[in-house]
């Protein structure tokens, strides 16, 4: 069972690496359409017409999306996993 729990953790490991280099791709390739985006400018890219119908950046945001939704689910069977023992 501990090979279990080394695995989790490398795997939230990976997801969090995963996560937050998506993001930087996400804010750089934001930052080639709006220089003066920030990371909390992130959080709400609708307020940016240029973001808003950038067919690359949806994409990009929705690969992000796509990563944390991964990740929750991963958390979520871990918490039910281990709610279990």
């Amino acid at each position: 069972m501990e090979n279990n729990i080394i695995a989790w953790d490398v795997l939230e490991v990976l997801f969090n690496e995963l996560v937050e280099g998506q993001k930087k791709s996400l804010l750089a390739l934001g930052r080639r359409v709006v220089p003066t985006l920030t990371t909390e400018d992130m959080l709400q890219p609708n307020d940016y017409p240029a973001l808003e119908y950038h067919p690359e950046f949806r994409y990009e945001e929705g690969i992000l999306a796509g990563l944390q939704t991964a990740q929750m689910a991963l958390r979520a069977e871990y918490g039910a996993r281990c709610a279990v023992r």
